[in-house]
């Protein structure tokens, strides 16, 4: 009996499944963040560690039975942070094939297979990555928070405390967030406030994220310029895989994968008539097969290659 297992893994949680050995889920658990760029190698690890440990013992299952890992970490797409994930995840499961890559694969793979397809991803962070059907590869975004991450739970809570910020100055229309994030947050006073962002931005912002769409939702013209900033945003990071990849005309899954996506109906609905402006026939909607699910099968799929692979070079 073999298991394969996938990881998901981005600034604010770690999901992991545990596939049994015709592809079926066995169990499911989500731990804390695994970026290490934002959260540290310690934490990242730990998290990795725990979702591991609950699925394993969900099924009752040794690391030893498991042959094959995937997984899709935000950061991994730096090589010295994909070599220090692939290591510890190798000595954690010694006999297993260990596959590591960055979290746009691993949805892009639960999106389209090995087939044409783009895939959408805003988190905690932001980018799009596309294969056309000829399997030419681009993508967009994922810089960061500081340069990027366009249309992402940071980059929106960023914006929201903004267009508190020139409320306050009276160089912005006054907004509902204004009274909306410090209680949220149980700040007392503004300063408070600002003194958490300088201390721990990615505690802050992606918990301000759901105001935003709270606002939005009651009329706060403010909220509702952020959200379709965000949606511009995103459209762009998508439009432009599309573009290079001459993908225009072309019919494809275009997957939406995230923590952003299915909550809002204002910026859901701004975001989807956007992105059919760029890519008319592309198919669009959010991903159905969870991203960890992806991970676990292209580590199989690229596994068993490797081994057909070496199968023909021993008969040649």
């Amino acid at each position: 009996m073999t298991y394969s297992l996938g990881f998901d893994g981005g600034g604010t949680k770690t999901e992991c499944v545990l596939l049994g050995p015709q592809g079926q889920i066995m169990a499911r658990a989500v731990s804390g963040p695994s970026n290490p760029l934002r959260a540290g190698y310690e934490k990242a690890f730990a998290s990795l560690n725990a979702a591991a440990d609950a699925v394993l013992s969900a099924a009752r299952i040794e690391a030893r039975h498991v042959s094959t890992v995937g997984a899709g970490i935000a950061g991994a797409g730096s090589r010295r942070v994909l070599k220090r994930l692939m290591g510890f995840l190798v000595q954690t499961f010694p006999y297993a094939d260990v596959h590591v890559t960055n979290d746009l694969e691993v949805a892009l793979e639960s999106a389209a297979g090995a087939g044409p397809g783009v895939v959408l991803v805003a988190g905690t962070g932001s980018a799009a990555l596309g294969r056309s059907a000829e399997g030419h590869t681009a993508r967009a975004g994922g810089h960061g928070p500081w340069v990027g991450d366009e249309g992402s739970s940071f980059d929106i809570g960023r914006r929201a405390v903004a267009a508190v910020a020139r409320a306050r100055d009276q160089l912005a229309p006054v907004t509902l967030l204004s009274e909306m994030i410090p209680e949220a947050l149980e700040c007392a006073n503004w300063q408070v406030l600002i003194e958490r962002i300088a201390e721990k931005p990615d505690e802050v912002f992606p918990r301000v994220f759901p105001l935003v769409l709270e606002a939005a939702q009651i009329g706060d013209p403010p909220a509702n310029e952020i959200l379709f900033t965000g949606a511009l945003g995103l459209s762009q990071l998508a439009g432009s895989v599309v573009k290079r990849l001459q993908m225009q005309d072309a019919d494809f899954v275009l997957a939406k994968s995230g923590g952003v996506f299915g909550h809002s109906q204002i910026f859901d609905s701004a975001l989807d008539a956007l992105l059919q402006s760029a890519a008319p026939r592309a198919r669009v909607s959010l991903l159905t097969v969870p991203p960890a699910v992806g991970a676990a099968r292209l580590a199989v799929r690229l596994c068993g290659a490797e081994a057909r692979r070496a199968v023909h070079g021993a008969k040649a």
